[in-house]
């Protein structure tokens, strides 16, 4: 077995998905939680995220494809699932014999999970579904001309015991704009939205619209659940606003690959853009592009190796980047850890503003060589991988 810790990384604690778990359950107050871990759970590990989020308190999850809601009950989770974003032609079949929650967003949707539900098993199989509404989005969801043609089809289904109706949802625009009208429009669409269904005869189990920013921000959208997402994984979904006692889950760090001395007048990295200005020492980080370390972010940034933080230098490279240490008094040596972002400072707001860009973007980031690890105690209890 190799021993060896890895060149580069991201430590995933699990305590703190946990800790932000109970902090949304506290905002949500009488609302359920269901947790978004699509995106192999924004790339932290849909897996033993949803473990710790379940054993946190929380009630459901939520995905974007079959396949991913496939993955979860494949390591064994049972609890509710909810997938929202599949072709017409996906794989409803092994959606409704696994129990899986369908989202329809078209009368082309609905027809395929009918078709999979009179399908699969035995005779009696019915599929589950929640209406995605558009309520201002404009993007996946049914349009309003293509509602009521829905809720009379799905009223068919549903009376011959084909199909079944879950949930209503729709999702927010603007929610990370609190105040701004748009929201309160989204809402009142989304109350004719489920009056309208009822005039149908279906009568929605749950209804939910509210994202992260909703339900730190919007305590009267938490209908009977909310479906927060990037607020789970430690990030505010305002950060102008608050943090709200979030803990970030996600660590990138690096081990130092190579210690070694530059003269004064020397370029370092591709085409020389930084110049040593006196005699100095540089630290090689064996992280790059490839790996999730944005190009852009050559000479802005700076890690954290100990107590101090080190500026990078010259340009960012496929697979490393280079750090100057200075006189290095405090002996920085090869195989030292250096943090990129995390929980503290660099954070990864820090590269998002760097880059004219969202926290969401830099955490999906690390990729390729970059190993994944697990840590606290729910990693311990979870067996986090």
């Amino acid at each position: 077995m190799n021993t060896v810790d890895p060149q580069v990384e991201t430590v995933i604690d699990l305590d703190a998905i946990a800790h932000n778990v109970r902090v949304l359950s506290e905002h949500a107050g009488d609302a359920a939680l269901m947790v978004v871990v699509k995106a192999d759970g924004y790339n932290h590990g849909a897996v033993p995220v949803a473990r710790a989020a379940l054993a946190a308190g929380a009630a459901e999850l939520g995905v974007t494809t079959v396949d991913e809601a496939l993955q979860l009950r494949a390591a064994g989770i049972d609890a509710p699932i909810l997938c929202w974003l599949n072709l017409s032609d996906a794989d409803y079949a092994a959606a409704v014999a696994a129990d899986i929650e369908i989202g329809v967003s078209s009368m082309a949707h609905l027809r395929g999970v009918e078709q999979a539900a009179r399908t699969t098993g035995t005779t009696g199989t019915t599929g589950t579904v929640s209406l995605k509404v558009d309520t201002g989005l404009n993007r996946n969801g049914l349009s309003a001309t293509e509602y009521p043609l829905v809720l009379a089809a799905l009223r068919e289904l549903a009376d011959e015991g084909v199909l079944r109706l879950r949930a209503i949802f729709s999702h927010l625009a603007r929610a990370d704009e609190p105040d701004h009208p748009a929201i309160d429009m989204q809402r009142d669409r989304f109350l004719d939205a489920i009056a309208a269904a009822k005039e149908y005869g279906l009568e929605p189990e749950v209804v939910h619209l509210s994202n992260s920013a909703a339900t730190l921000t919007r305590p009267d959208l938490a209908f009977d659940m909310v479906r927060p997402g990037i607020a789970v994984y430690g990030l505010s979904p305002v950060p102008e606003i608050s943090d709200f006692g979030l803990r970030p889950a996600m660590t990138f760090q690096a081990r130092v690959a190579l210690v070694k001395h530059v003269a004064a007048g020397e370029g370092v990295s591709y085409g020389h853009e930084w110049v040593a200005p006196r005699a100095t020492t540089v630290g090689l980080i064996p992280a790059g592009y490839a790996d999730g370390v944005f190009r852009p972010l050559g000479g802005r940034i700076a890690v954290r190796i100990g107590d101090l933080h080190y500026p990078q230098v010259g340009r960012v490279c496929m697979d490393q980047f280079v750090v100057d240490l200075g006189d290095n008094i405090d002996g920085v040596r090869e195989g030292d850890t250096a943090v990129l972002f995390g929980p503290g400072q660099p954070h990864p707001q820090h590269w998002a503003d760097l880059l004219g860009t969202i926290h969401y973007e830099i955490v999906c980031s690390p990729r390729a060589r970059v190993v994944r690890r697990y840590v606290g105690d729910f990693a311990d209890r979870k067996g986090g991988v």
